[in-house]
């Protein structure tokens, strides 16, 4: 059997890919290495009723396409929004927890700061645009525009919090290209947000939504969806050009024929599927780095931890030399994390920061993570329940030219026509950000299919 399109990863990138295919009428299969299909996207009951994300833990609901997926796949009644309990911002500062009001004033309004640092970021205004055109760090360019307290204090724990990287390393054009883009159109960032405010452009929603059993529901009712057209346990052991398409050849499984491919894997695997086929994306792709990251989880009674855990959870600067670069107050965003009487806590710890960390053995890990979690949030006592996830492979890191590598793998299809690359190191690691460049890939597959001449759509490969 020829398919239209084989899709090579059953994460949500991919099956999101083949669910929007098949909706628009094409033959797809879906070819999963794992037993069960979802990738990252992995949540987990534990004993008692505590939710453990292994993954992603939030999509964001300002977010249309994640509306619209989760409205168009039945899951809108298991919806759950941020609970009314986050009331606040926790940041990690002179080795305590600084709360900082959600309100827009909130951050001016704290002492986390210093009175010479907020200043400075007043000063922004002030500071020439950029001429030279040079790609730059996210931390060259926060201290040239916003000082060094900004980026040490705010800056890098955000990088930290939502790419496991370092502002040091990471593109700032790659990570925040709107903050660039102001930049260039009006000469200074505070200038382009005010100007954009008067206009009322809304900035990108903080609000952020879950569903019952976690954000794993997605991937599941993906999977539910295309039924048979997913075949997990399934490993890929290479791809070949043939006349009319490609030949997916899954070991055991034997080979699929298919007249397009969609590679939708982590990079490293991406980079060996593409060795022979297009050797320049193969060779971009190879170059995205994923240092290890692992989650800790712990369930405590809620008479153990002092803190109110009145936010989302906090997040640490480099400077503080803590285990963990962030944590989140899982029972407070969402209803369903923790049993009656109790909370649920998640820490981070590896990633670009110290990639050393997530190799350690389990206990090892426990213990680092449960002696910041007593000094931070004042927890007493030994858990409820504990449990480990490593990540050999964590999030992919958008490095110095990391836009000239996504550009070279979008334009796999123009070097080998019906090749296409999606995932999590194009457009960014959210949920959303990989359901929007799904359905992009997916759009640029269905008019590809769309334009194969008769002669090749019969062709027998």
């Amino acid at each position: 059997m020829t398919v239209d399109a084989a899709i090579i990863g059953g994460g949500i990138s991919g099956l999101a890919c083949a669910w929007d295919l098949k909706r628009r009428g094409r033959r797809v299969v879906v070819l999963e290495r794992q037993a069960d299909p979802g990738g990252s996207a992995c949540s987990e009951r534990l004993g008692g009723g505590f939710l453990m994300e292994h993954g992603p833990s939030t999509v964001n609901a300002g977010s249309d396409i994640a509306n619209d997926f989760s409205g168009m796949l039945g899951l809108n009644g298991e919806r759950c929004n941020l609970g009314g309990g986050v009331r606040r911002r926790y940041l990690v500062g002179g080795g305590v927890l600084r709360g900082l009001s959600v309100s827009s004033m909130g951050f001016f309004l704290s002492g986390y700061m210093s009175l010479r640092g907020k200043l400075r970021l007043l000063g922004e205004f002030a500071v020439p645009a950029a001429a030279d055109g040079k790609e730059e760090t996210v931390a060259e360019f926060c201290v040239r525009r916003f000082g060094p307290e900004f980026l040490e204090r705010i800056i890098d724990p955000m990088v930290a919090g939502i790419y496991a990287g370092r502002a040091d390393e990471l593109s700032v054009s790659a990570v925040f290209p709107k903050l660039v883009e102001l930049e260039q159109k009006y000469g200074a960032v505070s200038r382009g947000l005010l100007r954009r405010h008067k206009r009322g452009v809304r900035m990108p929603s903080s609000r952020l939504f879950s569903w019952q059993d976690g954000i794993a529901s997605l991937p599941r009712a993906l999977a539910a969806d295309l039924g048979e057209a997913v075949r997990a346990g399934i490993t890929v052991r290479g791809l070949q050009a043939v006349s009319g398409g490609f030949k997916v050849d899954a070991g055991p499984a034997g080979a699929f024929a298919a007249r397009s491919v969609i590679i939708a894997t982590q990079p490293h695997v991406a980079a060996r599927l593409l060795e022979g086929v297009d050797n320049d994306a193969a060779c971009a792709a190879g170059e995205i780095d994923a240092p290890p990251l692992a989650v800790a989880f712990f369930g405590f009674e809620r008479r153990q931890v002092d803190h109110p855990l009145d936010g989302l959870g906090f997040l640490t600067s480099r400077k503080e030399g803590r285990s963990l670069s962030g944590a989140q107050f899982c029972s407070t965003m969402f209803p369903g994390r923790a049993p009656e009487g109790h909370v649920g806590v998640a820490g981070y710890l590896g990633g670009a920061r110290s990639p050393e960390l997530a190799r350690l053995p389990r206990e090892e890990l426990l213990d680092l993570a449960l002696e910041d979690f007593r000094k931070l949030i004042g927890v007493k006592g030994e858990p409820v329940v504990a449990q480990v996830r490593h990540w050999p492979l964590g999030l992919p890191q958008y490095r110095i030219g990391h836009q000239e590598r996504t550009t070279c793998l979008k334009n796999a299809g123009q070097r080998r026509p019906g090749l296409f690359v999606t995932g999590n190191y194009f457009h960014g690691p959210s949920v959303a950000s990989c359901l929007a460049m799904s359905r992009e890939t997916a759009s640029g597959v269905h008019g590809f299919l769309d334009e194969i001449r008769p002669a090749d759509r019969s062709a027998v490969l």
